[in-house]
């Protein structure tokens, strides 16, 4: 018996470049001889058709005989099949408002819904994610915005020679670029203005290790948060400055007798306040690496931002990279997201409008949505690296039958948010937001 999978082509960016399943993986999947591999041709995937025909795939536009279809964004209502297996990342599970009517054709035509975002452990960590991308391309960016903000002031820095990431013909030849500019600031330093350039990154995880991961290229001191004032006694022009925040420095307990826990924090977040506010005036750039949700205090304010920018003395933070890029939420001042040819605006605190670029007053606002796809060869073969362990299991499943009887590995099972027209048992949830948003 044959099993048959598809590659669907990207339809939502016209910067979506990334595949889920490279030529190398296709040929390890179709030499398992029992599945077969069909591909939708792209002049944009960064992938040749020609190198999936020569792996062993099938290109066509057709595909209603492949059982699974695997993309990267999400499917518009138009383009999905009735009773399909689909693969991607839906961005539905908070409800998304601008997905629920995506969600409600896939009850409708019966199909199951596998979210890349949910395949998880038994611990609940992700296993299949383009994090560590996002961080990556998200700092090349930031430090790019960081150099043309301050060359617009009259500020020349080594940071001029940085270019954004996807102007790049690979990942080695972005870290080299950064790599010579931290070698000009090691000899001959940053001007005095600017000292000390401080780098600050929230969170911990894979999108903050992409971003550590670029910063490593540059000459950098670790401080800690509540060292950033001493830091700024004698600071050293010869480097940058580099802390990371952590639950405990972003919040309080509203309470003042009850110390922070973070699991109490995840499990209560509406028990604590934000406290950020007190480390804005310490950093020259600040790069949102955390993952954020409505019942979350917010990472940075309007309001703190008016305040900041309201004082007699010229503020120090010059660019918001926001990696997470939640409009209006984790950074308050992110009021839209951008693509890669127009990645950066200024967010007047005054008026509460955006102007394109890098000149004004208020902070330079990274926002692209799609950082990974900046990178789109190094993202997509990490990706599939990790993917391909499930593809056989997933392509051998039968998804006729009741989501009890479903036999996928447990990562997989955690990860379905519809089978046969009706939402998996942990996302009935998702019901309030479908009547709420009139999908239903």
């Amino acid at each position: 018996m044959s099993h048959t999978i598809a590659i669907r082509r990207e339809t939502k960016s016209p910067w979506e470049r990334r595949t889920p399943v490279t030529p190398e993986l296709a040929r390890q999947l179709v030499g398992k001889s029992d599945i077969e591999v069909l591909v939708q041709p792209s002049a944009r995937r960064i992938f040749h058709d020609k190198e999936f025909v020569r792996a062993g795939a099938r290109l066509t536009t057709d595909l209603d005989e492949a059982s699974v279809i695997l993309g990267v964004k999400e499917v518009p209502p138009e383009y999905l099949l009735p009773e399909k297996a689909y693969v991607f990342f839906a961005h539905v599970i908070k409800g998304q408002s601008y997905n629920m009517p995506m969600l409600a054709k896939l009850l409708e035509l019966g199909c199951t819904l596998i979210d890349y975002e949910k395949i998880s452990d038994d611990a609940g960590r992700r296993l299949i994610f383009f994090g560590r991308f996002a961080g990556i391309a998200g700092m090349i960016d930031s430090l790019w915005a960081l150099g043309r903000r301050l060359a617009v002031e009259g500020i020349r820095t080594p940071l001029d020679a940085i270019d954004p990431t996807h102007t790049y013909a690979s990942l080695d030849d972005a870290k080299a670029a950064v790599r010579a500019a931290g070698e000009r600031i090691a000899s001959d330093g940053l001007p005095p203005e600017l000292l000390p350039l401080v780098i600050g990154v929230a969170g911990y995880g894979n999108v903050a290790r992409g971003a550590r991961e670029i910063l490593a290229e540059l000459p950098t001191r670790e401080t800690a948060p509540e060292d950033l004032t001493t830091e700024a006694e004698d600071p050293s022009p010869h480097c940058i400055y580099q802390t990371t925040f952590r639950e405990e420095h972003l919040v309080e307990p509203r309470a003042a007798e009850h110390l922070f826990e973070l699991q109490d924090y995840y499990d209560h977040p509406e028990r604590y306040r934000s406290t950020f506010d007190r480390f804005l005036p310490h950093l020259t750039v600040l790069m949102n690496c955390n993952y954020w949700d409505s019942r979350y205090p917010r990472l940075v304010t309007k309001k703190a931002l008016r305040a900041l920018y309201s004082a007699p003395s010229k503020p120090r933070l010059r660019v918001i990279g926001d990696l997470g890029c939640d409009v209006e939420g984790a950074v308050e001042c992110t009021v839209k997201c951008t693509e890669p040819t127009d990645p950066v605006y200024v967010w007047d605190p005054e008026s509460g409008t955006t102007t394109s670029g890098v000149e004004g007053k208020g902070p330079v606002i990274l926002a692209v949505d799609i950082l990974p796809a900046e990178l789109p060869r190094e993202a997509s073969e990490e990706f599939a690296a990790t993917l391909g362990h499930f593809l056989p299991e997933l392509a051998r499943a039968d998804f006729s039958v009741p989501f009890d009887r479903l036999a996928l590995p447990p990562e997989l099972l955690r990860a379905v948010i519809t089978h046969r027209g009706k939402l998996a048992p942990d996302f009935k949830y998702l019901e309030a937001y479908l009547a709420a948003s009139g999908a239903t």
